[in-house]
């Protein structure tokens, strides 16, 4: 039942915080690249030192399945090496699904990475809903056995209010794809009374996530881009219950290179990143009280 796993987590270490691991070749400490003689080895081994520096302090963290792949199968084994290092670490584990372009696309993706003994073990996956519920069904009998599915129902980027966030109807577009994710959300809550079917919303909108809070309290809150510049820990409040459950919130780039802000030459950079994933906590927690 991994939603209350997650709950759990970031109850005993009162840090709603996840931590995405995809970054820019810029955001790479150079020394890395020079001891380890190519891009993949030295992203593997930040990656890794990442998450020793992290263990205990943040409970989630999530990998771009896409930025791995590219590389080919050298990078997809080594994608499989790190979810299984953050499993045994205790972390919360979230992946970027594959491309979903077709409904057999779906149904193969949700065989392949929610499969018992999956090279890619996760305990949640984040999916686009834009081809339509095709995109979202696949996924609900492993979600009933546990799983969990996050459907970026309204994305931090600038332009995601091109397409998101026009009318249809009387609704817009990223909330008739919160009403699909409520509907096949319905069957499948934990103990903490919250969905395993969830949705991945945008730390830049306090007023949508106040709305999207409101009107589907049992649909737990992936609240991405909080390092985008319209992105703080006020915002990311909103979605939050009373109790300071509901929602999680993910950021990259402000922690994992936290060592190029820092003016650092990047040999400290688990020690930049972890300061900043203690500011990080310590701002959400000024806003959510997490009982």
């Amino acid at each position: 039942m991994s939603i209350d796993v997650l709950h759990e987590k970031i109850r005993k270490l009162k840090n709603p915080s996840m931590i995405d691991f995809g970054i820019k070749e810029a955001n790479l400490p150079a020394h890395l690249l020079e001891e380890e003689g190519n891009w993949l080895k030295a992203y593997v081994r930040f990656c890794r030192e990442l998450m020793e520096g992290l263990k205990g302090l943040v409970p989630a963290v999530r990998f771009p399945f896409g930025a791995f792949a590219l590389m080919g199968g050298e990078g997809l084994d080594a994608l499989s090496g790190l979810l299984h290092s953050a499993c045994d670490m205790g972390f919360y584990v979230v992946m970027d699904s594959p491309e979903i372009l077709s409904p057999w696309a779906a149904d193969r993706i949700a065989e392949t990475v929610f499969l018992e003994g999956s090279k890619f073990p996760c305990d949640g996956l984040i999916v686009s809903p834009y081809i339509g519920s095709d995109a979202v069904k696949p996924f609900v009998p492993a979600c009933k056995d546990g799983k969990e599915l996050f459907v970026a129902v309204r994305c931090p980027n600038k332009t995601a209010s091109e397409l998101q966030d026009l009318m249809t109807g009387s609704r817009l577009v990223h909330e008739a794809a919160m009403d699909m994710v409520k509907r096949f959300g319905e069957p499948v809550f934990g103990k903490c009374g919250y969905s395993r079917i969830n949705a991945l919303v945008s730390a830049g909108s306090p007023s949508g996530l106040k709305n999207l809070r409101a009107k589907h309290p049992r649909t737990f809150l992936l609240v991405d881009g909080l390092d985008y510049p319209s992105g703080n820990a006020k915002n990311c409040s909103y979605a939050f219950d009373k109790f300071g459950y509901g929602a999680v919130v993910c950021a990259g780039p402000s922690v994992t290179a936290a060592w190029a802000a820092g003016e650092s030459d990047g040999r400290d950079f688990v020690q930049q990143a972890v300061g900043a994933a203690e500011r990080m906590k310590k701002n959400l927690t000024r806003y959510v009280n997490i009982l």
